[in-house]
């Protein structure tokens, strides 16, 4: 399997020395996602966790509804980068044939080739979780986040995104040079262990756009923390779907943008915009 890392040497020029460097750099290389012997998407990605990354990938496209209807994976790797064969059961690549969808992603794009403008705002089942959590279970996930960054600690390049609950804290990271496909690599991972996403919280080291908001909302997360800032359009999303969206966390606090009701002590009044974050997205 190709590394996900290599050592790469450079030359650190400051106002008072040069020296002569060697670094970890992250590898990213094609990977493409074959369905019953047909190219549906290819994307630049880390290549680990593959094979969670063709269900978790599978699962937020709406390709398959759930991990058994990939029948099986294999990863193939050649000279030009990975394929990843899937064969799908039989009602599932049928539905795929009809809807006839190839995008072509490149690193950050999360909505590349889709067949309207309609489809960018695609609807999915409300999230119905009644799990809430402190604001200390909140600061407690985040605070988990960077150590478990395997990767980004050796390359300082790649994003993360984690699932931690009260339960077990932090349950599984997964990483990859494109925050889409981290995301993608984490629900994979859940669902094919059988985890309940309703009954924890979803982590990102990354800003938070629509895309990201759908992939955690398909998978039933209640609870979305991301260290950086939302779009106007993922706040949107995250409210009309019920999902708790906290971002901007840092060690010090955090900003909760919708659904403060799944953390009691967001109980913020009416302030000088005169609404209140519950309405923030109005």
């Amino acid at each position: 399997m190709t590394d996900a890392a290599i050592r790469a040497r450079s030359i650190k020029v400051t106002a008072t020395a040069v020296t002569a460097m060697e670094r970890e750099l992250p590898v990213e290389v094609p990977v493409a996602l074959v369905y019953d012997g047909t190219t549906h998407a290819v994307m630049m990605a880390s290549p680990t966790d593959l094979e969670d990354f063709a269900v978790g990938f599978s699962l937020s496209e709406g390709v398959i509804l759930a991990p058994e209807e990939v029948e099986s994976v294999e990863v193939v790797e050649h000279t030009e980068g990975i394929e990843l064969r899937m064969w799908l059961a039989k009602d599932r690549g049928l539905a795929l044939v009809q809807r006839r969808r190839t995008i072509t992603g490149p690193t950050g794009c999360g909505l590349c080739g889709i067949e309207s403008l309609e489809a960018v705002a695609a609807t999915f089942p409300s999230v119905l979780s009644e799990a809430t959590f402190t604001a200390a279970d909140v600061m407690r996930a985040m605070a988990s986040l960077p150590a478990a960054q395997e990767l980004n600690i050796r390359t300082r390049a790649v994003h993360g995104a984690g699932f931690w609950n009260p339960e077990q804290g932090l349950v599984a990271i997964a990483e990859d040079v494109g925050r889409h496909n981290a995301l993608d690599k984490l629900v994979g991972g859940l669902r094919r262990r059988g985890v309940d996403i309703g009954r924890g919280i979803v982590l990102l080291t990354s800003r938070v756009s629509v895309e990201m908001v759908q992939k955690a909302g398909r998978s039933g997360a209640p609870m979305i923390v991301a260290v950086s800032a939302p779009t106007k359009l993922a706040l949107e999303t995250a409210d009309a779907a019920g999902i708790t969206l906290v971002a901007i966390a840092r060690q010090d606090g955090f900003e909760v943008f919708t659904h403060p009701e799944r953390i009691p002590e967001a109980t913020a009044p009416e302030g000088k915009f005169g609404k209140s974050a519950k309405h923030a997205a109005a």
